[in-house]
């Protein structure tokens, strides 16, 4: 039987909550962070049973979700100093 994984760049409150945290991270402490999150984002996908090749795609999906949210964050910031 094949598992259907729920879409990693759907998750919104993981995608929000490693956003905010990577705002406030820098350096080694949020290299340190973030791999921390994949090792645990992979290692619940192959608890899972998901394969390998899976895995890296709903990693890849996260990872962009989480980039575009902190991209979206900094422009909110932008627009937020811009009316300052």
């Amino acid at each position: 039987m094949t598992l259907a994984h729920f879409p990693a760049d759907r998750r919104t409150a993981d995608i929000r909550r490693c956003a905010q945290a990577l705002l406030s991270l820098h350096g080694e402490e949020a290299n340190l962070f973030w791999r921390q999150e994949m090792a645990v984002f992979a290692r619940t996908l192959a608890v899972q049973g998901a394969e390998p090749a899976e895995i890296s795609h709903q990693a890849s999906l996260f990872m962009n979700a989480v980039q575009l949210e902190l991209q979206h964050l900094f422009a909110e910031d932008e627009a937020l100093d811009a009316w300052a």
